[in-house]
């Protein structure tokens, strides 16, 4: 009677093993699974990254481009001596400076390309060297088809330089339309030798960016994109900058940079 419980207590344990081990198989054959699912989703999300980067692989800014956000965009900025390096014949209409009629190059102009980032808030700069020297005016322009280029702005005179300026990219369904300069007045254009040009622009003395063994002022321009793009997503960095008006990014960074760098040159 004995043996014949403990067969049987026997036996119902190894049932109870049994189980046990196919319950841990098939626990490890879930982690398995769970595993291979976790893999296969983080291969999906690398996927979906890569494919929502830069998709845009036009890299000329005479030749026209559909944009979704978070691509880059090329686009240039003419500098020339005067307005009428713009105009067919030096009076007709203005041309995109993509157009060869215009025979900037035989004109000593000269031209920055830049790429941002789509409905990204940028600051460019320019180094004043490489701009005309004394007055100056400047367009930005992109596209062939769709040839947008904006008015001729003035960027100097002979002895000051204006040294922000905001710059608005229109796009329409992801097609630039437009280039618009944006200017706040001088409200805080005051001390220093600084002047207001055109009664639109603080102009700073370029004596003043002399004084530290500079050559000239540079220009900083703060970009920023309206309108929609390919997807009909609404681009809003512009709205941003509108928001922000009151302080240039320009000079935000030249106090930041003269924080950080000037306590070091004298070591470089």
């Amino acid at each position: 009677m004995v043996s014949t419980q403990k067969r049987m207590i026997i036996t119902l344990l190894k049932g109870m093993m049994e189980d046990d081990d196919q319950v841990f198989s098939m626990t490890k054959m879930i982690r398995r699974k769970t595993c291979l699912i976790m893999i296969m989703m983080m291969g999906m999300f690398v996927t979906t990254t890569y494919a929502a980067g830069d998709t845009n692989n036009v890299y000329s800014p005479c030749l026209d481009a559909k944009v979704q956000t978070g691509d880059g965009f090329t686009f240039g900025i003419a500098f020339a001596s005067n307005k009428q390096s713009f105009l067919q014949d030096n009076g007709g209409p203005q041309l995109s400076p993509c157009d060869r009629r215009l025979g900037l190059a035989s004109n000593g102009a000269s031209v920055a390309v830049f790429r941002p980032k789509v409905d990204e808030i940028s600051l460019l700069t320019v180094n004043r060297n490489d701009t005309a020297s004394g007055s100056g005016y400047m367009v930005a322009f992109a596209g062939q088809k769709y040839a947008a280029r904006s008015l001729p702005i003035m960027f100097a005179d002979n002895t000051h330089t204006i040294t922000s300026f905001t710059l608005v990219l229109e796009f329409s369904g992801g097609t630039l339309q437009n280039l618009f300069w944006k200017s706040y007045g001088c409200n805080s254009c005051s001390g220093g030798g600084n002047i207001c040009l055109n009664n639109t622009d603080c102009a700073v003395p370029n004596s003043k960016c002399q004084e530290n063994g500079g050559s000239g002022c540079n220009i900083g321009i703060q970009l920023a994109f309206s309108g929609t793009d390919k997807n009909l997503d609404v681009l809003n960095s512009w709205y941003e900058v509108k928001n922000l008006r009151q302080y240039s990014l320009y000079t935000l960074y030249s106090n930041l940079r003269d924080t950080i760098v000037a306590p070091y040159e004298k070591f470089f």
